[in-house]
């Protein structure tokens, strides 16, 4: 991977293809509308979520196990039958900060276990409003202190996110900067949400069906509880990203968030970051949710493994 900025999938879908994306954009709009309507309380957005994660299409020969990392409850995920893992990926679901968990981001997780020769370990950071910013920040850094305590070296672990998840990989990493701490290997970021001011986002793609500019208003309102959104641990996009890990960023070009991918990718090119840039035309927000049936985001993940498996050394791991 030579950090350039590109485009990524098929110029010329194949129809097999176009029927599926078709499909699971209906089918998404249907069901994930509901899940992130604005006003709606955010207990019963989270009660459908957790519903609909019943129908996630789990990738076969991987297990979920509970877990607790450090002082933090995760979900570890292993490819079953394999030797313990000499890597580990720390996942931060999505969800605007006030939704989503470990089980509601399985395809995910369990497709990266089997790509990457990792253990992947999805934190289950604290949400707001009820516990806003910075507890997700704390909690993601306290779930990889965990993990060097388990016997991960940084140099062997990677974080990886989506959405609000992948903004808080980056502040992650700024917080470790800010303390002194080592850094992982990489960052690993699917649509990120990195600027809670919203002061560049644009108006939606024509193809955008899933996320919208009050959703992200409201989820930045509970989440910031009143903080000032220009803190660079809620809005990377405003700090000094010098000597950040190398970092692989994926985005689809139907979303909103695709210029805070383009903007991300920029200013860590600028401070010097190793970073790479995949967009993927006509795809939509964090589409490799749909790996197991849509090929770009069976590529997507493929491509993330390899960047794992390329950046983070295999050392002796704790156990699973």
């Amino acid at each position: 991977m030579d950090g350039q900025a590109g485009a990524a999938g098929q110029a010329d879908e194949p129809p097999a293809q176009r029927l599926i994306a078709g499909v699971i954009r209906g089918l998404m709009r249907a069901t994930m509308g509901p899940a992130l309507r604005v006003g709606r309380p955010i207990e019963q957005r989270r009660r459908r979520e957790a519903r609909l994660t019943r129908l996630l299409r789990i990738p076969p020969g991987v297990e979920f196990r509970s877990a607790v990392c450090g002082t933090i409850p995760c979900e570890s995920v292993a490819v079953r039958g394999a030797a313990p893992a000499g890597r580990a990926v720390l996942y931060l679901h999505g969800g605007g900060y006030c939704q989503g968990s470990p089980a509601t981001h399985r395809i995910i997780t369990g497709h990266l276990a089997l790509r990457s020769a990792a253990r992947v370990v999805a934190a289950d950071y604290r949400l707001a409003p009820e516990r806003p910013f910075p507890a997700a920040v704390e909690d993601a850094v306290a779930a990889y202190r965990g993990l060097l305590a388990e016997g991960f070296a940084p140099s062997a672990t990677v974080f990886a996110g989506d959405s609000a998840g992948a903004g808080l990989a980056v502040a992650a990493a700024l917080s470790l900067r800010r303390d002194g701490l080592p850094q992982p290997a990489a960052l690993v970021l699917f649509s990120p949400w990195v600027d809670l001011t919203l002061g560049a986002l644009g108006p939606p793609p024509p193809g955008e069906f899933m996320i919208t500019r009050p959703w992200l208003e409201e989820c930045a309102r509970f989440y910031l509880a009143g903080h000032p959104a220009e803190d660079p641990l809620a809005s990377p996009i405003g700090a000094d990203l010098h000597d950040l890990p190398p970092t692989l960023i994926q985005v689809g070009t139907d979303e909103l968030l695709l210029t805070d991918s383009r903007r991300l990718h920029a200013a860590l090119k600028a401070a010097g970051v190793e970073a790479m840039l995949q967009e993927f035309p006509r795809r939509w927000h964090v589409f490799q949710l749909n790996a197991g049936l849509l090929a770009d985001a069976n590529r997507a993940l493929a491509t993330a493994g390899e960047f794992v498996r390329s950046r983070a050394s295999v050392v002796s791991a704790g156990g699973q």
